[in-house]
């Protein structure tokens, strides 16, 4: 299930960076489930990961080789997450890499390896690596859909989003594509995203960029709460373009491609929510008049996260009480309940510490009933805001995770 119409785009290619798929049948025969991006020699390659503990093998072993090279090929494999997995997962992993790069004929170190799928069991190499050299020979620019299949688990869609711009003459892509449906509460990164650029970008400006657009975009959504073992975020800038390097993260090159590589980011972030697991209701908590950055993200995510409202929301039940309740139990030290406003898609629904005068059942529904709905909510204690994109919490959920080993 998912909610409303998020069509794949018409994706930019982007200059020196190339997508292969193939299938190796880790968890249904035929399906696409192997995908291999190539980015040319010399692109800048940065990344995001999980704060899990647990983090997976393939994790591990992105951290290590980023911390100590360049590397700019990348293999994924769904069906499989490699996590938990111990020192056979680690030893899995690499095996994976080394024989994609010889293949290739590129270093080890060159290729990083992502998993997404069931975790606690072992990587089934015996089926990834027939298929790799399938994978490698697909290598195109133009094959966004099909990777975005490519990476795809418990998704009823593939994601991607694309942007353009042009400076100095010059036009500038930025193309990426994301998976994820469940386990959705990242920490610095989603469940797994590619966006690439063709500009050139020094590597410590793209870095910072890639921290700005993940806090504003997959930082900022959650379906269920958890934080996946695999959350790995990849932004790759090829070079492949006549303009000069960004070295500074100022001025008018550098804030359009801000700009373009955000609105990827939160594309991305929006589709991974729409396409939750068993979501009907896509959700925009907007938390204003915080004390400091920390309050209106506090509150946000209490109300996210709650059960009881993301069951209500399910329902189209406008039991406004849930919704004060968690805002109450946020942790906002000394907050004044009289001086809070909530607004139910554009519905006042609460202030000076009840149910608002003008408000009614019959408008709390008819907001309640909508596929997209927003609630509005004003601490009055400053001048900070934030925001985050949720869903409601459905039977279905329910199905799709007791029944995702079968």
């Amino acid at each position: 299930m998912a909610v409303g119409e998020f069509p794949f785009p018409n994706m930019h290619a982007i200059p020196g960076f190339k997508l292969g798929i193939a299938s190796a049948g880790i968890k249904r025969p035929g399906r696409k489930d192997v995908v291999v991006m190539e980015a040319v020699e010399g692109s800048e390659v940065v990344g995001v990961f999980t704060t899990n503990a647990f983090c997976a093998a393939p994790v591990t072993v992105c951290k290590e080789r980023l911390a100590q090279g360049q590397p700019r090929v990348f293999i994924t494999n769904t069906g499989n997450a490699n996590a938990c997995t111990g020192e056979s997962g680690l030893t899995n992993a690499k095996a994976v890499c080394a024989e994609v790069a010889r293949i290739m004929s590129v270093k080890e170190s060159d290729v990083l390896p992502f998993s997404t799928g069931v975790i606690g069991e072992p990587l089934p190499v015996a089926k990834i690596m027939p298929v790799l050299a399938d994978a490698i020979a697909n290598l195109n620019e133009s094959n966004w859909l099909d990777a975005g299949i490519g990476i795809m688990t418990t998704d009823t869609r593939p994601k991607g989003a694309t942007e353009s711009f042009v400076h100095q003459g010059e036009t500038i892509y930025v193309s990426g594509i994301a998976k994820g449906s469940g386990m959705i509460k990242p920490n610095m990164a989603t469940m797994l995203g590619y966006v690439a650029t063709n500009a050139k970008v020094q590597r410590s400006v793209l870095q910072g960029l890639l921290m700005d657009a993940t806090n504003k975009s997959f930082n900022r959504i959650t379906v269920d709460g958890d934080t996946s073992t695999n959350d790995s975020g990849l932004l790759i800038a090829t070079g492949k373009t006549n303009l000069p390097e960004i070295t500074e993260a100022q001025g008018e090159y550098f804030e359009k491609l801000s700009a373009a590589v955000i609105s990827v980011h939160e594309q991305l972030a929006k589709a991974i929510v729409t396409d939750g697991e068993g979501a009907t209701k896509f959700v925009t908590v907007n938390v204003t008049g915080g004390a400091d950055a920390e309050e209106p993200l506090k509150v946000a995510y209490a109300v996210a996260h709650s059960p009881l409202i993301k069951t209500a929301l399910f329902a189209s039940d406008p039991n406004w009480g849930r919704i004060v309740a968690a805002i109450g139990y946020a942790g906002i030290k000394d907050l004044d309940a009289s001086q809070v406003r909530v607004h139910l898609g554009g519905v006042l629904i609460v202030e000076e510490g009840g149910r608002a005068a003008s408000y009614t059942e019959e408008q709390g529904q008819a907001v309640m009933k909508q596929p997209s709905i927003t609630i509005d909510i004003d601490l009055a204690r400053g001048e900070f805001a934030d925001r985050v994109w949720t869903t409601d919490l459905s039977h279905d959920y329910v199905t799709i995770n007791a029944d995702y080993r079968s």
